[in-house]
């Protein structure tokens, strides 16, 4: 669908306020305030990406930036919405900062535990734009196979890691050690993205985003924007979110005073194993 003709569709929808969109949008509700609101989170994510370019220009180490937004966005497609999402976010503030900001490639790292398939749909047949998406095997959509890496000119610049039930925080340190740091390095890019939970912790979020933040420095000046994207038990979600903003200012994790190591169990290591040397032959990493 054109993106015009369906921003016009999505107002409609929700000025006669139907009660759910068509059945490809099952989990996806509109309000009479939904068009507005997703408006204005694809349009925080556009203001975020100019002002943390305009930041790298005057500096070396850029202010990271982080769109706090609702509704999510990357389980929108072409066709509609989808998964609680209208607009894709990310990719509208992906495409924005290769058209009017010249940085030509952009690296997008999905770590929500559900699969980003409206995203990985926008760009999969596109060499500039690299996206990387871990998620819970098996998980909503049920999109995301190790062997989708991209259509035509865009093979081999989408790379999926489904990640067995029980992963957590030492299976998310190999995962970023053996593929996300490779990849970036092989690719070499410009904005990255994230957020969500298997068994991952507080301290899981805080090393992700520090780790992605030094990655940003060493490949891209610093040029680095979060999403939030999924996060569905309030409280676990706003300790993930403050202590990534922990990482982002260089302090500790704060994970010790939120997390119960009681919960855990032990992770399939075997199985993430398995699946990042699956990866690693198909991507030749």
């Amino acid at each position: 669908m054109d993106g015009c003709k369906y921003v016009d569709l999505v107002n409609l929808v929700c000025i006669i306020h139907f009660k759910d969109y068509p059945s490809y949008s099952f989990y996806t509700l509109s309000m009479m305030q939904t068009f507005q609101e997703s408006l204005i989170a694809a349009g925080a994510g556009i203001s975020l990406v100019d002002s943390v370019v305009a930041a790298s220009k005057l500096s070396n180490k850029p202010p990271i930036g982080f769109a706090l937004v609702r509704p999510p966005g990357h389980h929108a497609i072409p066709k509609g919405p989808m998964g609680f999402c209208v607009f894709g976010n990310l990719a509208v503030a992906a495409r924005h900062v290769q058209r009017v900001h010249g940085l030509k490639k952009v690296f997008i790292i999905d770590f929500d535990v559900h699969h980003g398939n409206g995203t990985s749909d926008a760009f999969y047949d596109d060499p500039d734009v690299f996206f990387l998406s871990t998620h819970q095997d098996g998980s909503y959509p049920g999109t995301g196979k190790i062997g989708e890496i991209g259509h035509g000119r865009g093979e081999g610049t989408t790379l999926n890691l489904p990640l067995p039930g029980g992963s957590g925080d030492t299976a998310m340190r190999r995962v970023f050690e053996e593929i996300i740091v490779p990849s970036a390095q092989r690719y070499d890019a410009h904005v990255l993205d994230p957020l969500a939970s298997l068994q991952f912790t507080t301290n899981t979020y805080h090393m992700l985003a520090s780790n992605i933040k030094q990655l940003a420095t060493e490949l891209c000046k610093g040029r680095c924007v979060f999403f939030l994207e999924g996060g569905y038990n309030l409280q676990s979600l706003s300790y993930s979110v403050a202590d990534s903003f922990q990482a982002f200012l260089d302090e500790p994790s704060l994970g010790i005073k939120f997390d119960d190591p009681a919960i855990l169990y032990e992770e399939p290591l075997e199985k993430v194993r398995q699946a990042i040397q699956r990866v690693k032959h198909i991507h030749t990493l």
